[in-house]
């Protein structure tokens, strides 16, 4: 009964201990990851009178894509705090020596790593394609609301993907414009420079698309071996954006959902490399979500011996973790996509293998036995030296 009741306990506080530190990591890594965005975002209130509620949904649509990688990161520091002040406040020794052994410790982590699985779970399969079709939707909306303010005289225009547009002159209120010219790389095999007199930006109704109508001018097009073309035109209409109406814009495999995603791998029509793509970013949806299951294992006895360094040397090895581990997930993928590997294996290898690691420690840790981390050393000290 004693012996329960000290599980019990042990249980509870082990949990308490790693739940604080992951919420707050997760809040911490999360701001880090969208700052580069804030200030993106921030200049199109600046500069172009964006409403701070529609830059305020872009965040929230932005923020499932970040989880799925800081939910995982916030685990690991959690795990490697939590039993690195464990070990260092000497309670490691106090829990062994009322006869709870390394494995024993275990059950809690496993409990806390389900729940960030899930979660990232969540945000992979759901909040992601969700988040990043609303993020299209809306900025396609505020590109039309405010295609006005954003387009300015004498200055290359660049705010639609793969059109670049200049002119002399711009009259605000009737949208028309005045010496043009404009690149159309959205076709990188044969891009198009366009030179007009004048012409007009309106919406086409019920669309996303925006309508570019161009008047006395000429198409220059160069292709591949030695090809141009030149086509001159007395009207000549443009269109930028998706056709189609609500929702109907371009959807990468980011954006789509798990059944898209499987009806795009069963489609015939889908070529090899388009397949292969696909099948990566399928999988890629649980590899990393299951990272913290992973990182549960392999940062109970990094934790425990790295009493010394205390946090910052708890962050510091996180860092050193989780880089190698996307640096190596980076390359799986790309050996996945090209076919040099299947991507059902390729996708699941980093996983496996810091699994792999995660064990070995955990076996030298509950025999006493130093772990050796020579080369992790080498990557401390670099990143020590660095900061």
């Amino acid at each position: 009964m004693y012996h329960l009741t000290v599980k019990r306990i042990l249980t509870l506080y082990i949990i308490r201990e790693i739940s604080s530190l992951f919420l707050l990591g997760i809040v911490i890594f999360t701001l880090v990851l969208l700052m580069g965005r804030l200030i993106t975002l921030t200049d199109l209130v600046v500069s172009h009178g964006v409403p701070l509620a529609d830059v305020s949904r872009m965040v929230l649509y932005l923020v499932p894509s970040f989880l799925v990688f800081t939910i995982p990161m916030a685990f690991l520091l959690a795990v490697l705090l939590a039993f690195g002040r464990l070990s260092a406040d000497n309670e490691i020794v106090v829990i062994k020596a009322s006869g709870v052994s390394l494995i024993q410790m275990l059950p809690p982590v496993i409990v806390c790593a389900l729940v960030a699985v899930l979660l990232a779970l969540g945000a992979s399969t759901i909040g992601v394609p969700w988040g990043n079709s609303a993020f299209k939707e809306l900025s396609f909306q505020i590109l039309k609301r405010n295609i006005t303010a954003t387009i300015r005289e004498k200055t290359f225009w660049d705010d639609i993907p793969g059109v670049v547009m200049y002119t002399d002159q711009y009259e605000e209120q009737s949208r028309t414009l005045k010496g043009v010219v404009i690149h159309d790389g959205r076709n990188p095999d044969l891009p198009m420079t366009i030179f007009a007199r004048d012409g007009a930006v309106s919406s086409e109704p019920g669309s996303q698309a925006l309508l570019l109508s161009l008047h006395d001018g000429s198409i220059h097009i160069a292709g591949s071996g030695g090809l141009y073309r030149l086509v001159h035109f007395g009207e000549y209409s443009m269109t930028v954006g998706e056709k189609g109406s609500g929702t109907e814009l371009s959807r990468n495999e980011p954006d789509m959902w798990l059944s898209e995603l499987q009806r795009k791998i069963d489609d015939p029509g889908t070529s090899v490399k388009n397949r292969l793509k696909t099948v990566a970013e399928f999988h890629s949806r649980f590899t990393f979500p299951c990272a913290s299951l992973v990182f549960a294992i392999l940062a109970v006895p990094l934790g425990i011996q790295n009493r010394r360094a205390g946090k910052s040397g708890g962050f510091t090895v996180s860092i050193a973790i989780i880089l190698v581990y996307y640096v190596l997930m980076s390359v799986v993928r790309t050996l996945a996509e090209r076919g040099v590997v299947h991507p059902a294996v390729a996708l699941w290898i980093p996983n496996l293998v810091f699994l792999g690691m995660g064990l070995f420690f955990i076996r030298m840790a509950s025999l006493e036995r130093r772990i050796p981390l020579v080369p992790l050393r080498r990557v401390l000290d670099y990143f020590r030296r660095a900061t």
